[in-house]
């Protein structure tokens, strides 16, 4: 590991941006514009440019590159609030987020590109790689590549791909095909009309192709997600346990959007057949106490992981493997068990949540989908217990 300077443990800019506040203080416009950006499968163009203009698309790229850098508590705090807001937005800012934090890692052209921008919006995949190969003065990269979520609005996409020499890969260590990273312009790739999904549909994460592109030397580097160039705690922090931290933090956005649209239900619906509101049913009332146990429980292991994790970043020593494991821990169970507090919401509010019109019915729908992700998958779960009897996590996304 690089060695870390504590002195930017405290982010940049502190005095004057507060990304928590500037989060709630985004809640309405996100709010206002929550069902276009659902319709059109991507981020309505006025929430883009207040997130840009709020700072909000900025927190995980290094002050060295415009960012702000933000320590990665009040950055994910900032992302629950924009996902209270709207799932889809929230999820956007923490792609933009996660992507921002690998840009720590980028050297050379890429790094430059980024730098060289104002403000950038920066997105990226490492999903489904395509293939790069060497020619004259540079290589040529082609292949699609799936989950660009952001990918319409992006101003740089950070991809991955697998080095090839006549049409296979070309091996390395453990016999492990290498992989090559760059950053690449809008214009460079073709987006996809491929996002039509269950949930998260405002996050726009479209596949998109690239054919036979010529890219220079300098632009393509070994992919290197383990040694930052920038040396900040925010970049010797695991990279895919940033990742899936994150994840947790949409998600408790989501189940506390979920919480309280039920509690604005509760007070007025009068279910058939009675007399009073639903919020005068003990078996409600029941309901929202474990909702509100579960979120609350699961934000204060999110948190507490992470910020033991960083305490151990600030006084220069790398995160053991134990912690790691139950950083990975709080994160997954914290995205699954507010998948639960949100099902306890939409199964109390009967037959009211079904409709496209409420807002439990989106929050159900977003929900599950965060779960999908491959970083908080149930299967973590089995990778953090061998970790916890000192036995190796048995995953590549560890």
């Amino acid at each position: 590991m690089s060695q870390i300077d504590s002195s930017r443990a405290v982010g940049a800019n502190t005095a004057s941006f507060d990304p928590v506040e500037a989060a709630r203080r985004l809640q309405p416009v996100i709010r206002a514009h929550a069902d276009e950006t659902e319709r059109g499968r991507r981020l309505a163009a006025p929430v883009v440019e207040a997130l840009r203009s709020g700072g909000l698309f900025a927190m995980g790229l290094a002050v060295a590159m415009g960012g702000t850098e933000t320590p990665i508590s009040q950055a994910l705090r900032a992302i629950e609030e924009v996902s209270h807001a709207d799932g889809a937005t929230g999820w956007n800012v923490m792609i933009t987020f996660d992507t921002e934090l690998w840009a720590g890692f980028l050297r050379g052209a890429s790094r430059d590109l980024i730098g060289s921008m104002t403000k950038p919006i920066v997105t990226g995949t490492l999903s489904s790689p395509g293939q790069i190969q060497k020619t004259d003065g540079g290589y040529r990269i082609s292949g699609r590549w799936k989950f660009g979520s952001g990918c319409q609005n992006a101003d740089v996409i950070l991809v991955g791909a697998i080095l090839c020499e006549g049409g296979k890969p070309v091996l390395g260590a453990r016999a492990a095909p290498q992989l090559l990273q760059l950053a690449l312009r809008p214009a460079e790739v073709n987006i996809l009309d491929t996002w039509r999904v269950t949930g998260l549909r405002g996050t726009g994460s479209h596949d998109f192709t690239i054919d036979d592109l010529f890219v220079s030397a300098e632009r393509a580097l070994p992919l290197n997600i383990t040694e930052p160039f920038e040396r900040g705690p925010l970049y010797a922090f695991p990279m895919l346990a940033s990742f899936a931290v994150a994840k947790g933090a949409v998600a408790l956005g989501i189940a506390c959007h979920a919480i309280d649209a039920f509690k604005e239900i509760a007070r007025a619906k009068i279910p058939a057949t009675k007399t009073s509101t639903l919020r005068e049913r003990p078996a409600v009332q029941i309901d929202l106490a474990h909702a509100e146990a579960i979120v609350h429980s699961a934000r204060a292991f999110l948190f507490q992981a992470v910020e033991e994790g960083w305490q151990e970043l600030v006084a220069g020593r790398q995160i053991a493997q134990q912690l790691r494991a139950l950083i990975r821990l709080a994160a997954t169970d914290c995205v699954h068990r507010c998948a639960r507090a949100v099902d306890l919401m939409y199964n109390a509010a009967a037959a009211s949540s079904i409709h496209e019109s409420c807002e439990l019915e989106r929050c159900f729908r977003d929900a599950h989908v965060v779960g999908a992700h491959i970083t908080v998958q149930p299967a973590m779960y089995e990778a953090v217990g061998r970790v916890l009897l000192d036995l190796p996590p048995d995953t590549a996304v560890w």
